[in-house]
C-alpha cells in the first residue's frame, strides 16, 4: 500500500532540556512544533530559527507528513515508510499526533529519502 507523504516547509531543529526545565516560549514559536516529557528529558521539536544558541539541540531536520488520518488501530504504516529509510541508511525521528506520524529526516538526505520512499511505492510531495 503506498502512502501520501508531503514534505512540511520548515527546517526543525530536536532540543533537549532538563527533565525539569519549564517549557520555554520559544518552543511554542512558529507553525510545526513539538513537546514530549519524560521523567529523564523535555524533548522539543521546533524550527531551527527559533531555537536559542545557548540550547542543546541537534541537527537541521525535515519532515515528511504521512496523509490521515491514519486510524490509530492502523498496523505497519510507520513500519512501510521507516523500513525503505533504515535500507537507504537514512537515520530519522518521529514525531507522531492523534491523526498522523510526521517522519524526520537529516536536511542533507531529504532527496535520498524521497527517491527511498519512491522506490518503495509512496507518494512523496
Amino acid at each position: 500500500m503506498g502512502l501520501a507523504l508531503t514534505t512540511i516547509p520548515e527546517t526543525l531543529t530536536i532540543c533537549r532540556l532538563a527533565p525539569d526545565s519549564d517549557v520555554p516560549s520559544w518552543a511554542m514559536a512558529g507553525p510545526f512544533w513539538s513537546i514530549t516529557r519524560t521523567p529523564d528529558e523535555l524533548s522539543i521539536v521546533v524550527a531551527v530559527e527559533s531555537a536559542p544558541a545557548d540550547i542543546r539541540a541537534e541537527g537541521t531536520w525535515r519532515a515528511l507528513r504521512i496523509a490521515g488520518p491514519i486510524p490509530l488501530s492502523a498496523v505497519g504504516i510507520l513500519a512501510s515508510v521507516t523500513e525503505p529509510l533504515a535500507r537507504a541508511g537514512i537515520n530519522l525521528f518521529v514525531v507522531s499526533t492523534f491523526d498522523t506520524d510526521y517522519v524526520l529526516v537529516v536536511s542533507d538526505r531529504l532527496e535520498d529519502a524521497r527517491f527511498a520512499l519512491s522506490d518503495a511505492g509512496h507518494i512523496v510531495g
